[in-house]
């Protein structure tokens, strides 16, 4: 009989570790959108719609002509067909995501960044790494998740999954 308790105790504590059992989830939904994915990660990585919130993902799809100095320009149908996944996948949208909702609560209602390095969730999450290794050349920019972020494409960016070209892993401890 205690041995039976024991293992209750033992299933029960894994179970209440696990936020995934609760509903929440790590990181970001990763995407499942094949039009984004083509048209939007043929030049770079096709974020997650839940990095931003959807006002930030009509502004930056309001301006693609001048898309971070580039024309990024689309046809009508293929842009809107975007901008709905990019809204419904939203970081509001999608509370399960732990990260998402850190992201939009980090966000003041009156800020709408473009840009996923300008929210303060990122920008605090990314104040301990030296400039050096950001502007390396493997790495080049802070917008390049996937060069650090080892399972980035998952839309998991956990402390553990990160290896910074020419330094290792990272510990934040």
């Amino acid at each position: 009989m205690r041995s039976l308790m024991l293992i209750a105790l033992l299933v029960g504590s894994s179970l209440v570790a696990d936020s995934s059992f609760w509903g929440e989830k790590r990181g970001v939904a990763p995407v499942n959108n094949e039009a984004y994915s083509v048209e939007c990660g043929s030049c770079h990585f096709a974020y997650q719609p839940g990095l931003l919130p959807e006002r930030s993902w009509v502004k930056l799809m309001q301006n693609l002509e001048n898309h971070f100095d580039t024309d990024a320009s689309l046809e009508p149908e293929d842009k809107k067909k975007i901008l709905d996944y990019l809204v419904k996948n939203s970081a509001e949208k999608f509370t399960q995501y732990k990260r998402s909702r850190k992201i939009n609560k980090s966000i003041s209602r009156g800020e709408t960044p473009i840009a996923i390095s300008q929210t303060p969730y990122f920008i605090k999450e990314h104040r301990e790494i030296r400039r050096d290794l950001i502007t390396q050349k493997e790495v080049n920019s802070i917008s390049n998740c996937t060069a650090c972020h080892t399972t980035a494409h998952k839309g998991i960016y956990g402390e553990r999954d990160i290896n910074i070209p020419n330094y290792g892993r990272w510990d934040d401890d």
